[in-house]
């Protein structure tokens, strides 16, 4: 954009003293003057900082950051974090100032002031601070005054406190004593102020997740950063939103709105881009958008992180740009949270955890000023730690693991496209695997398949942007008119590229027939049965080979969590297609509609077929030269939560594995609301199976599996135990749900009494006593109403990167 251009200005702070009838120059004479958008001087004696304010009621952008954070992905307070992006302005009373929020959500888009002032009146705004007014510049005919900004500047302005305690790692407020204006990071330029501070916090009873970032978990500083900004000038033209856009959308109330058309009103957020030369093919743009690479990335992710950044401008070159976007190092002697510069950031965390990419945005028009992507470090060490797991590389000391590398690096690169596209104003596409991964805004996961009798790494992630991206590129900055727009949406359908965003694909419950997170393929089941190919493969060769040379045996286990867990993800998507429906994001544009329309009943079998198999314990019980491998943890090591659960003390427990995943598997199917919805799918539709057919397939495949007692060996025995344990917890937990429809219910308590029935029958089996136990457990809840022994807590290590 235009209006920021950088100005070589000095450091300074101030310091408020009382100057009873002392003139202006007198106060200023010993403090450091940065003129800028909002001058201010530097008292750097006593630390404080003055910001003169020449036009109040001047309404401005204030942006709240982190720019050094806390090191924890639980806790969520990440190095590089924007907070909030306020709308504000400055308003004398007496001796006070106060800095407003004005409120953008309840607005009047209107020429008529009074219409505007209906609005603002009816609804509340906020006083962020109030500061003492310090001075008033005599010379100036007091039009200019000074404020002490310093204890706004020292407060906790991002909520850090809050969130320590939301997330019950203490209780914790600011220390002045211990917190300072950081000089280094304290600027101003002619369209935006920028301030860094120190602020530290003192607390008690800190919690874990504190304990293991900090060096004194009682004492907590961080940096808190302020950014003063100029408004945009009026050239930035805002575009609507469409369901079908592709874009994230911001919404607010019009109440200047026509009576026949909507209250709410929605855009598109998206950088300001427009032609040197309109009406030529090609051009280049009046200002590009430039985004700057963290200098801290190590290569080769380095070189990782701006290809795959980069592909971006694949999309803009078929509209017609030139070079209109750009990757650079940032500058050593910039400020990544200054406002000017769109950012990488290269984030590190005490574990693996999300990246993501935030904006500044101008919350009046959806303009975005700032784009700011956050990259956890350790993410492409997971990926290369996937790699190596199902492929077992290390037959000698120096083994070639470049294979290995490079699919770590192609995710990376991917993940880079993938969050700077967020800061484009993209939101996710989770239907994208389904259209031959076209797009970079879907979860991929890697596409690995046996050839030839080996596991072939070379397609894992796709190498480009992809068809969906470049419609969105165009559907936001192309220059078209809004009919134009909505033929674009028309010839993207009819081409037949879909959509499916967070709301229909994240929920368990799910049942979009195409929105799916880490998946692959148009076939859910076809997709599955890759996947569980790949795990069959991976597990029948791990071993030795798995680990380096110098490494622990015993860290064959962490090494083995995502190769036995690899088929997770595709076995959601497939249980999403029972009692799935197929629909989109339509409008209504003509007479013709396709609406909603429930997935067959044979692909929904086919589905719960798939979902099963990964019950039966052939599936899920561990080869025996697994077993004998993994010692328990070697001296220095120890579990974590990216380790498998365990019941047997010290030693690496398979069972118990088995367990929790039997534990994902049922928990899956068994979702209340999904089998509230094949409810009435089946009542419309016999060739559907219902609630009572499900549950009886369930059943026949674990607890009533023929070949239980006759063909099992002992550890599958054992195994098969666990997965019948986990089905009756949860069917119990399923009828002692409130929520349950009654419909459901009806079926479950039918279930119930069928199988207690039949397990107390079973007093000949091997496994009498065991069927015993679950009988009783079954009289006792049909009866009381409540558990007699609770649900295993036991659960699955993560895979998606830690924390929320």
């Amino acid at each position: 954009m235009n209006f920021f251009r950088p100005l070589i200005l000095l450091f300074l702070c101030s310091v408020h003293v009382a100057y009873a009838g002392s003139n202006f120059s007198d106060f200023i004479k010993d403090k450091s003057y940065h003129p800028g958008f909002y001058s201010f001087y530097h008292d750097e004696d006593q630390g404080k900082v003055y910001l003169e304010i020449k036009d109040f009621g001047q309404e401005f952008l204030f942006q709240s950051s982190l720019p050094h954070g806390i090191g924890s992905n639980d806790i969520g307070l990440d190095r590089g974090q924007l907070g909030d992006t306020r709308l504000v302005r400055f308003e004398r009373s007496g001796n006070k100032v106060f800095l407003r929020q004005l409120n953008t959500y309840y607005r009047a888009d209107s020429d008529n002031a009074l219409e505007r002032q209906a609005v603002e009146e009816a609804f509340a705004t906020s006083i962020l601070w109030g500061f003492e007014l310090v001075k008033l510049d005599d010379q100036k005919q007091q039009t200019s005054v000074l404020i002490d900004y310093t204890p706004f500047l020292l407060s906790d302005i991002h909520n850090l406190a809050t969130k320590l305690d939301k997330r019950k790692q203490g209780k914790f407020k600011a220390d002045t004593s211990r917190s300072g204006l950081y000089k280094k990071r304290s600027k101003a330029f002619p369209d935006n102020t920028e301030f860094e501070a120190i602020v530290t916090f003192k607390g008690s009873k800190p919690g874990d997740y504190l304990r293991s970032v900090t060096p004194d978990a009682n004492i907590v500083s961080v940096h808190m950063h302020h950014s003063l900004i100029r408004l945009p000038d009026a050239g930035y033209q805002p575009r609507e939103f469409h369901p079908f856009s592709g874009f994230w959308s911001i919404e607010y109330a019009d109440y200047a709105s026509a009576i026949d058309q909507p209250l709410l009103k929605r855009i598109i957020p998206r950088h300001r881009l427009e032609k040197k030369n309109p009406s030529a093919r090609v051009s280049e743009a009046v200002e590009p958008i430039v985004y700057y690479l963290d200098p801290g990335v190590p290569e080769p992710v380095r070189s990782a992180l701006i290809d795959g950044a980069l592909w971006w401008d694949q999309a803009f070159s078929a509209l017609g740009y030139k070079n209109a976007f750009q990757v650079k190092i940032l500058p050593e002697d910039a400020d990544p949270m200054d406002v000017r510069y769109n950012v990488i950031q290269w984030v590190h965390r005490a574990t693996r955890g999300w990246s993501y990419g935030s904006s500044v945005i101008d919350p009046r028009t959806g303009e975005i000023l700032k784009g700011h992507v956050t990259l956890g470090s350790l993410r492409v060490r997971q990926d290369y730690l996937i790699a190596t797991g199902l492929t077992s590389p290390y037959k000698k000391r120096n083994a070639d693991t470049t294979k290995m590398k490079e699919m770590a690096l192609a995710r990376i690169r991917q993940l880079s496209a993938h969050e700077v596209g967020h800061t484009l104003g993209i939101a996710h596409n989770f239907a994208a695997s389904t259209n031959n991964r076209a797009s970079v805004m879907d979860y991929p996961h890697p596409d690995i398949k046996v050839r030839r009798g080996k596991i072939d790494l070379s397609q894992a992630y796709a190498t480009d942007i992809g068809e969906w991206d470049k419609y969105v590129i165009a559907y936001g900055y192309g220059d078209q008119s809004p009919q134009q727009r909505l033929e674009l949406i028309s010839q993207v359908q009819e081409r037949g590229l879909k959509y499916s965003s967070d709301p229909d694909a994240r929920p368990v419950s799910g049942g979009q027939l195409d929105g799916h997170l880490w998946d692959n393929g148009k076939d859910a089941v076809k997709g599955f049965e890759q996947v569980a190919k790949v795990r069959k493969k991976a597990l029948a060769q791990f071993g030795i080979n798995n680990l380096a040379y110098g490494r622990p045996l015993s860290e064959l286990e962490q090494v083995l969590v995502p190769v036995y867990n690899y088929h997770r993800y595709q076995l959601e998507a497939v249980v999403k297609l029972i009692a799935g429906v197929d629909y989109f994001y339509e409008t209504r544009d003509d007479e013709t509609v396709k609406g909603v329309s429930n997935i067959s009943g044979k692909q929904q079998q086919a589905a719960l077929t798939a979902l099963l198999s990964t019950l039966d314990s052939g599936f899920l019980t561990l080869p025996e030269h697994i077993l004998a491998l993994i010692p328990p943890k070697a001296y220095g090591y120890q579990r974590n939560r990216e380790s498998f659960s365990a019941g047997t003390g010290l030693t690496f427990d398979a069972v118990s594995a088995a367990e929790a995943s039997a534990k994902y598997s049922i928990g899956l199917l068994l979702n209340a609301e999904r089998l509230a919805r094949l409810q009435q799918q089946a009542a419309l539709d016999a060739g559907i199976p219902g609630v009572k057919a499900v549950l009886e397939q369930l059943l026949d495949a674990t607890l009533k599996t023929q070949t239980q007692t006759q063909t099992k060996s002992g550890m599958a025995m054992l195994v098969q135990q666990r997965v019948n344990q986990q089905v009756v917890d949860q069917l119990l937990t399923l009828w002692l749900k409130k929520a349950l429809v009654p419909e459901v219910r009806a079926d479950i308590y039918a279930a119930l009494v069928q199988l207690q029935s039949w397990l107390s029958g079973q007093e000949k089996q091997a496994l009498s006593a065991h069927y015993r136990l679950l009988a009783q457990q079954i009289g006792f809840g049909l009866n009381k109403g409540k558990q007699v022994v609770m649900p295993s807590e036991i659960k699955m290590a993560p895979g998606s990167p830690i924390g929320g």
